[in-house]
C-alpha cells in the first residue's frame, strides 16, 4: 500500500517466516506512536487507536504463554502484522497529507478499523478456548500515586482488553483491579466513563451467571453512581434493567449493591420512569414485604421508593400495589432501621392525601407510633424523634385522629418525655404539648388533671430558648381554662415564680410576652389577683409598665381597677 514500511519488517521475510509475538507487539506499539501524530480524520484515528490499545494489551498478556504448537495463533499474528503494515502506510499518508482523496481515505480507514476489530474477536476466541495458558501473563503495573492521565488511561485500556478477551477468571481479576483504582483515585472514574465500551461491558457483566463477575461489576457501577455527573451515562447505557434483575434474583450482596446504585440514580427523580417501566416498583415493594430481606437491603429499597414518590402517577401505582399495608407491617418490625424507614415513607405518602392517611390510621399506624414512645421500650432517640414527627403529621389535622391518639395513652407518654434529659426529644415533646394546648378545652382540662402544668413550669428554666417559649405559650393556653387556673394558683410558688421570671434585664422579650400573658390570665380570678398583688415580685411588672410595656400596663390597670372595686365594696357593705 505504500513505499515506506515499518522498522524490523521485511515483506519478503514475512512471506517466508511468520513474525513472532514480540515483533507483532513492537509493530503495534510503533503504529500507536505514529498514529498519535496524525492531525486529520481525528475521529476515525481515535477509534483505530482504541483498537490498537486493546490489541496491544491482549497480545502483551500472552507474551509468556506457550503456543508453539498452535497454528491458529501463528496465522492470527501473520494477519495482524499485515494489517498493521497497511495501517502504517495509511498513517504516513495522513501525516504527509499525500492521500488522493478524502472519501477514499475514509473508506480505507473504515476497512482497517473493521480488520482490527476482527483480529480482537479472533484473539478473544483463542483466549476463551483455553489455548493460551494465563498463569504467566504479563500484567501492566498499576500506575503510582500522581501518575499522568496517559498512564492511567493505558492501564484502564489494558483492563478493558482483559475483560473482553479473558476467561471468567481473567475478567474477575480485571474487575477487581478496576475497583481498586476507582476506589483509590476519583480521576479513574472519569476515564472509565469516557472509555469506549467499558460501561457497556459492565452492563453486560451484570447479566452474567458468574457471581464473582456480577458482584464486582456492581461494585464498580455503585462507585460510579456516587458522581451525579456520570449517572446519565449509566442510564443511557441501559444500566437500570440489569440492576432491577439483580434486585429480583441476585445474591444478597448483589441485591444490596444494586439497590444502593438505584437509590443514587433516582435521587432527583429524573430516572423515576426508567425504574417504573422496568417493573422496579413492584420488585422494591416485594423486597420490603419479604421476611427474608436483610435490614440494609430494605433500607436501600425504601430509599428508592421515597425518591419515586414525587411522581404522582408512580405514587398512585404504589398504593395500588399494596405499598401502604406493606409499610404499616414494616412499621411494626423489631428491626429499628426498618421501622424508621417505614415511618418516614408513610409520612411522605400521607402528606396531602387524606385517603392514604385514613388507610394508615385504620391499619393501626397511630397505635404503632405510640408504642414506640413507651418508656419501657428500648427504641433509640432517633426512632422516637421520628415517631413524634409522624404523630404530628398524622394526628393534628383532625379531632377524631386526636381522640384516637389520646385513647392509646399518648398523654402519659408525652408527660414522660417532657422530663427527658435529651434535648431533641424534649423539644419535640414540648412542641406536641403546645399544639395540644391549641386544640380543645376538654383536652386542655385532661392535660391539667395529668399534671402537665408543673412540668411546663420546670421548662421555663430550660437551656433551650425555643423550649422556654413553647412551654410558656402552652402554659398560657392551659391557664385560659378556669379549672386549670384554680389549680395553678392553689400552688403558692407558681404565681411568685412567674413574676420572678419577669425580672428586668433577664430573659428575652418573646419569653416575657408569654409570661405576661400568663399573669393576665391569673389576674382574671380573685385568688390570682390577690397572690399577684401580695407578691414581693409585683415590682417586676411595675418596672415593665414604667418602661412602657403595653402588656404590663394592662395588668397594672386590671389590678388597680379590681382593688378600687374591692374598696368600694367594703365601704358599701359596712
Amino acid at each position: 500500500m505504500g513505499e515506506e514500511k515499518m522498522d524490523g519488517v521485511d515483506e519478503e521475510q514475512s512471506s517466508k517466516k511468520p513474525p513472532n509475538l514480540c515483533q507483532v507487539i513492537g509493530l503495534v506499539s510503533a503504529l500507536l506512536s505514529l498514529s498519535s501524530s496524525v492531525k486529520v480524520f481525528h475521529v476515525k484515528w481515535q477509534l483505530i487507536r482504541s483498537k490498537l490499545e486493546e490489541l496491544n494489551s491482549g497480545l502483551s498478556s500472552a507474551e509468556n504463554c506457550d503456543f508453539s504448537e498452535n497454528s491458529t495463533i501463528w496465522e492470527l499474528l501473520q494477519a495482524i502484522s499485515v494489517t498493521v503494515n497497511d495501517c502504517h502506510d495509511l498513517a504516513n499518508r495522513c501525516v504527509n497529507l499525500s492521500y488522493s482523496g478524502k472519501l477514499l481515505m475514509q473508506s480505507d480507514l473504515d476497512v482497517i478499523f473493521f480488520k482490527f476489530e476482527a483480529h480482537l474477536k479472533s484473539l478473544a476466541e483463542i483466549y476463551n478456548a483455553g489455548v493460551l495458558s494465563q498463569g504467566h501473563m504479563i500484567v501492566v503495573s498499576k500506575p503510582g500515586i500522581g501518575a499522568c492521565r496517559d498512564d492511567m488511561k493505558f492501564y484502564i485500556m489494558d483492563l478493558i482488553t482483559r475483560m473482553k478477551i479473558g476467561d471468567p477468571v481473567m475478567k474477575s481479576h480485571a474487575l477487581m483491579a478496576l475497583n481498586e483504582v476507582i476506589q483509590d483515585d476519583d480521576r479513574y472514574v472519569k476515564i472509565v466513563v469516557e472509555a469506549d465500551d467499558l460501561i457497556s461491558l459492565l452492563v453486560n457483566f451484570l447479566q452474567m451467571a458468574e457471581t464473582g463477575i456480577q458482584e464486582e461489576s456492581l461494585k464498580a457501577v455503585t462507585a460510579i453512581t456516587e458522581f451525579s455527573s456520570h449517572r446519565n451515562v449509566l442510564v443511557g447505557a441501559g444500566i437500570v434493567a440489569p440492576l432491577i434483575q439483580v434486585l429480583e434474583s441476585g445474591t444478597e450482596l448483589g441485591k444490596e449493591r444494586a439497590a444502593i446504585g438505584l437509590q443514587r440514580l433516582t435521587e432527583n427523580s429524573n430516572n423515576a420512569w426508567s425504574i417504573s417501566a422496568q417493573g422496579g416498583v413492584t420488585a422494591l415493594i416485594r423486597i420490603c414485604s419479604s421476611s427474608d430481606s436483610k435490614e440494609e437491603l430494605i433500607g436501600a429499597a425504601c430509599g428508592i421508593l421515597r425518591n419515586l414518590v414525587g411522581v404522582e402517577e408512580i405514587k398512585k401505582f404504589m398504593v395500588e400495589a399494596g405499598a401502604i399495608s406493606t409499610f404499616i407491617k414494616l412499621m411494626n418490625s423489631k428491626a429499628e432501621a426498618s421501622k424508621i424507614n417505614a415511618i418516614e415513607f408513610l409520612q411522605i405518602m400521607a402528606s396531602g392525601s387524606e385517603s392514604i392517611l385514613q388507610t394508615v390510621i385504620r391499619g393501626g399506624g397511630i397505635y404503632s407510633l405510640v408504642q414506640v414512645l413507651d418508656p419501657k421500650s428500648s427504641f433509640s432517640s432517633k426512632t422516637r424523634e421520628m415517631a413524634f414527627r409522624a404523630i404530628e403529621t398524622f394526628c393534628f389535622s383532625s379531632r377524631s385522629y386526636l381522640i384516637t391518639l389520646l385513647g392509646y395513652g399518648f398523654l402519659d407518654r408525652l408527660l414522660f418525655f417532657l422530663r427527658s434529659c435529651e434535648v431533641s426529644i424534649q423539644e419535640l415533646a414540648v412542641k406536641a404539648t403546645f399544639r395540644l394546648c391549641n386544640t380543645s378545652e376538654d383536652i386542655i382540662k385532661e392535660m391539667g388533671d395529668k399534671e402537665f402544668m408543673p412540668e411546663l413550669m420546670q421548662l421555663l428554666d430550660a437551656r433551650s430558648f425555643e423550649v422556654q417559649d413553647m412551654a410558656a405559650e402552652a402554659l398560657a393556653s392551659m391557664l385560659c381554662v378556669q379549672r386549670n387556673r384554680r389549680k395553678f394558683v392553689h400552688e403558692d410558688v407558681n404565681v411568685g415564680r412567674i413574676l420572678q421570671l419577669l425580672e428586668p434585664g433577664e430573659g428575652r422579650s418573646s419569653n416575657k410576652r408569654f409570661l405576661l400573658s400568663i399573669i393576665m390570665s391569673l389576674a382574671s380570678c380573685h385568688s390570682g389577683r390577690r397572690k399577684i398583688t401580695h407578691s414581693i415580685y409585683l415590682k417586676n411588672i411595675e418596672k415593665l409598665a414604667e418602661a412602657d410595656n403595653l402588656d404590663a400596663k394592662r395588668i397594672i390597670r386590671k389590678l388597680s381597677t379590681n382593688r378600687f372595686r374591692s374598696i368600694l365594696s367594703m365601704i358599701w357593705n359596712s
